[in-house]
């Protein structure tokens, strides 16, 4: 909605809960009541697994409510149906990049944006003049004049959440959804697309951010309610915005003696035909405990799963893994652990907590094998430290992200491995999560794990990381070590 639109019916609310419940969503949500009008900026803030998606696709219209009322006016006119709204109403959630990710075709980056064009899912029609001109303008507006013709599936994290932003924007809406949006930006993107959002709402679009990072939310007029158990409370407090930690101090890294335990020479990746990463030469010794950091699409995912195995270098590269007995994909998968966003898109939905972090012990991601009684007594005490107990008879499509994440972490540690990959291991986990992570983090790196942390924040590396490896286009642009 535009802002002279804004203006005209400033009364009427664009969407109105009124206790409404719902029978889906673990919790449910109950008796919640809730106007968004336009113009205004909520921020919604909350525990893992206390309903903020949920509420998201209520209020977009996704989700029918079964008692309460739910309304819209949109157009000009008073509706119930939620056909309009869900194109008025956009959303940018981890849900739509799972969809477009496990899709067995391509779909470039200018596909999915002329999807949201029509409100498709897929782009199943030639653009016309109008869309095209709109692909152009949106384009231009979040930065991906250069990655148009790229297979969305090749994209970094970063790149896709830049990607569905501006599927969201293409058709104009009347408010924006954002479920955990910083989450995989690097400082410059989020910085970037912080100035987009900004921009957009002072032209009247409404803005709704679930985030478990509100230090990272653009500079809006927020209004704030919380969402636990289920409950939502409206006009809350602010949440605690957190004190960042000093910064790693690093130097130029000394002559390293420890037994190498993975030796990259000139290997380069190429995913779809894209050239993703290298050629890059790295050596992660004994002792050694790794932050890789870098700018979206710079290559920091395809190294983690070059480094686990997952990728294979492109001819005349080479990958060596010495502390193996022997380089195969059973050994690999007992001895390197891996946590990642590609990881948790690729669990079935239908499998209970204690299935996915069982499946590590077959290696499997398609199906699981049976537990055995000691594999079963596993699972549970490593779910109770990472406060998952209560999620292991859960089917795996009733968790947020958050508690899902916690799972695959699970799942990466089940074999307490010699190497543990943790790429953005602490996107979507909630304050008390992450610090919980953290520090069983640091427990296996002092029980002899030697860990490699992927972050676009320094805080979301355990206290004690030994070296600093940054990535530009592909390459090292700098090694360092803690003094």
């Amino acid at each position: 909605m535009t802002a002279q639109r804004a203006k005209a019916c400033p009364e009427q609310p664009l969407a109105e809960l009124l206790g409404v419940s719902t029978g889906r969503g673990v919790p449910p949500l109950q008796n919640v009541t809730f106007s968004l009008r336009p113009g205004e900026a909520w921020l919604i803030s909350g525990p893992n697994g206390g309903g903020k998606s949920t509420f998201l696709k209520l209020l977009r219209g996704e989700l029918s409510p079964t008692q309460g009322k739910r309304s819209y006016f949109l157009g000009g006119q008073p509706r119930t149906s939620a056909v309009r709204a869900m194109k008025a109403l956009a959303l940018v959630s981890p849900e739509q990049e799972a969809f477009y990710l496990t899709r067995d075709w391509v779909q470039t980056v200018a596909d999915v944006l002329l999807s949201g064009y029509s409100g498709d899912t897929l782009r199943l029609w030639e653009a016309s003049p109008e869309a095209a001109a709109r692909l152009a303008e949106v384009s231009a507006q979040v930065g991906l004049q250069a990655l148009l013709e790229r297979d969305f599936r090749t994209l970094s994290h970063g790149q896709r959440r830049r990607t569905l932003l501006g599927r969201a924007l293409m058709p104009r809406p009347d408010a924006l959804l954002l479920d955990e949006f910083t989450d995989g930006l690097s400082v410059t993107a989020r910085g970037e697309l912080r100035g987009v959002l900004e921009s957009v709402a002072a032209k009247g679009v409404a803005v709704v951010l679930v985030t478990h990072r509100p230090e990272e939310a653009p500079q809006l007029a927020w209004k704030h309610a919380h969402i636990a158990a289920g409950k939502l409370i409206v006009d809350a407090p602010p949440p605690a915005l957190p004190r960042r930690p000093a910064a790693f101090e690093l130097t130029a890294p000394a002559q390293e003696k420890g037994r190498v335990l993975v030796q990259l020479e000139q290997a380069e990746v190429y995913r779809n035909g894209h050239h993703a990463l290298g050629p890059i030469t790295w050596t992660w010794r004994e002792g050694q405990h790794w932050l890789v950091t870098g700018e979206n699409g710079c290559g920091k995912s395809t190294l983690a799963r070059l480094v686990a195995g997952e990728f294979h270098p492109a001819l005349g590269g080479g990958v060596a893994r010495p502390f193996l007995r022997r380089d195969l994909l059973s050994e690999r998968q007992q001895h390197i652990g891996l946590l990642g966003a590609e990881l948790a898109i690729r669990q079935r939905r239908d499998w209970s907590g204690r299935e996915v972090i069982g499946s590590a012990f077959g290696g499997t991601e398609g199906f699981a094998h049976p537990l055995s009684a000691e594999q079963q007594e596993q699972v549970e005490g490593l779910a109770e430290r990472l406060g998952a107990a209560d999620l292991l008879s859960r089917s795996a499509e009733t968790l947020s992200q958050g508690q899902l994440r916690r799972l695959l972490l699970g799942r990466a540690l089940i074999h307490q491995p010699k190497l543990l990959i943790v790429d953005e291991g602490l996107d979507f986990l909630d304050v008390a999560a992450r610090k919980e992570v953290l520090a069983l983090l640091g427990e296996m790196m002092a029980g002899g794990t030697h860990l490699l942390v992927i972050a676009h924040r320094e805080e979301d590396a355990p206290v004690g990381m030994t070296h600093h490896l940054k990535l530009e286009a592909g390459r090292v642009v700098g090694l360092f070590s803690t003094p």
